[in-house]
């Protein structure tokens, strides 16, 4: 997030794109709803329409994998009714001739085509996004998870520099971070192309800086595979040993059976987690680690904020904390790691190699942590980046993005589009919330989300047992009826086993981030 949810009850407008805040976010939803309340004004982007749709004065039930149409053509009556930030637009960023060229092709007569929404519904919330500043923008993985979804980034993006709501309060580009930890993980360097701190492993610079620190030679300035790579690459045994810590890629990647596949073909997998899972049937070797409340440490949340996490429990049996299990394998190795502890490795390790984060020490985190950047120990902190329009490499750079449709689209075969998501009782695939009683008492078992009209035409019944089939496989799962869908379209989650949405979901990738296109593939449903 450019902003912090300490913004959120003094901000006049949100629009929300891509996100069922209120189930797969639900505190942050909170936010956003008393802000409502308080006189903030909402316009909810979305093909479903979810329960924060219920607070909204405007909602937009865009078709699924058009969200870059219809910016587009917010973009160009901002443009061509002279409503966007000149000042902005002139002084903090570049790009806009070029970008300007691209929406231009997208009046809103043309992108109602794409969309689905009204030409007079997209100038309506142009002129209404342009009569309110700042406004916030936040989405999720409705945004990200598509094959275009680097491009929707950019996009969502490139409206706000137009608006020139960023750098300053209540405005910006909110991304909801998926997880409790993600951000956390993406700055200690957990992708393939970066140092902790976001330190590109190609400058040799970086890699002369880490190879010192870790008193090592020869890192190497190669970007690594990304996930689906890796497991793509155990079939062929060019990725020769593969190790997972805390994600359950059995039940969370598209098409079940390839991944099953993939995971089966492995030389040699090492699984560490918390619970034994879909995923550790195919391993090895399973560390027992130390789940979040039997560890000290930190989770950094979407807003960057570094928050200490204290010790509550005992871990139980041989379960370790994974820094310890880390360490110990590298003990193996012939490394000698200094750090003892998490306070240990923070502060002599993270906080000295990470610009951004060298003024965050343990002893500074209590009561409401830090959010970075904070580059020195006086340093309070950032609540809003780009202040004053100075962005990190200078200018604001716009973008220019053309729409693409999905990777796969409704035929005569397979007629509906279904989408993915999660649901509130239930966190991801179930490895904690499916071992409470109370939470399996709210939410036993998935539902395929249809609408009154489509089940009509099907003869089918709420409740009642009905196939979902794709190109990739098939679940009998129980229908559930609601004006939450539009025809055309079903909706599942991903949280039961045998009901997984993932069983039908296409393993397509957006190209950059090799993200999945879980909100959009192609399905047929039938009466059983």
């Amino acid at each position: 997030m450019t902003n912090s949810f300490r913004e959120f009850p003094k901000a006049k407008m949100f629009m929300v794109i891509g996100s069922n805040m209120t189930e797969a976010h639900p505190v942050a939803a909170t936010f956003v709803k008393n802000a409502v309340a308080d006189g903030a004004d909402l316009i909810v982007v979305d093909p479903r329409k979810h329960k924060l749709c219920d607070f909204a004065s405007l909602h937009l039930p865009l078709r699924v994998g058009s969200d870059i149409a219809l910016l587009n053509a917010i973009m160009y009556v901002l443009i061509t009714e002279d409503l966007h930030d000149r000042r902005f637009v002139e002084s903090c960023t570049m790009g806009f001739d070029e970008m300007k060229e691209v929406v231009m092709r997208y009046p809103p007569e043309r992108a109602a085509e794409i969309c689905g929404i009204a030409p007079e519904v997209i100038r309506e919330t142009a002129r209404r996004l342009a009569s309110v500043k700042p406004a916030m923008i936040c989405y999720t993985l409705g945004i990200t998870e598509h094959t275009c979804g680097v491009n929707n980034v950019l996009t969502v993006a490139n409206l706000q520099m137009l608006l020139g709501n960023m750098g300053m309060e209540c405005g910006g580009v909110n991304p909801l971070r998926g997880q409790n930890n993600v951000q956390g993980a993406c700055d200690m360097g957990a992708l393939p192309n970066v140092f902790p701190g976001y330190q590109a492993v190609v400058n040799p610079d970086a890699r002369a800086k880490f190879e010192k620190a870790w008193g090592v030679k020869e890192l190497s300035g190669k970007v690594g595979l990304m996930i689906p790579q890796m497991m793509e690459n155990l079939v062929d045994r060019k990725v020769r040993a593969f190790y997972v810590f805390g994600e359950n890629l059995a039940n969370t990647e598209p098409d079940i059976r390839k991944v099953e596949h993939e995971l089966a073909s492995a030389e040699f997998f090492i699984c560490q987690d918390i619970f034994q899972t879909e995923t550790t049937r195919f391993a090895h070797v399973v560390f027992p680690a130390a789940a979040w409340s039997e560890n000290d440490g930190t989770f950094t949340n979407s807003e960057r904020r570094v928050n200490r996490v204290r010790t509550a429990s005992t871990p139980p049996g041989d379960a370790k904390p994974n820094w310890w299990i880390f360490k110990e394998i590298a003990k193996r190795m012939g490394h000698e790691w200094a750090s003892n502890s998490a306070r240990e490795i923070w502060d002599n390790e993270i906080s000295v190699l990470a610009p951004n984060l060298m003024g965050v020490k343990y002893h500074r985190l209590e009561g409401d942590g830090l959010q970075w950047p904070c580059p020195h120990e006086d340093h309070p902190g950032t609540c809003f980046l780009h202040q004053g329009g100075e962005f990190t490499c200078g200018l604001g750079r716009f973008s220019a993005v053309e729409w693409t449709p999905p990777a796969e689209v409704p035929d005569a075969e397979y007629p509906f589009v279904l989408s993915t998501g999660r649901r509130l009782y239930h966190y991801h695939t179930r490895t904690q919330t499916g071992r409470s009683v109370g939470l399996n008492d709210l939410l036993g078992e998935e539902t395929a989300d249809i609408s009154p009209a489509d089940a009509e035409a099907k003869g089918i019944q709420d409740g009642e047992i009905i196939r979902v089939s794709s190109r990739r496989g098939e679940v009998k799962v129980k229908a559930r009826l609601t004006s939450e869908v539009y025809p055309g379209n079903v909706w599942m989650a991903f949280h039961f086993r045998e009901t997984c949405a993932n069983w039908l979901t296409n393993p397509a990738f957006d190209p950059i981030s090799l993200t999945a296109e879980y909100k959009a593939c192609a399905v047929k449903i039938e009466k059983l």
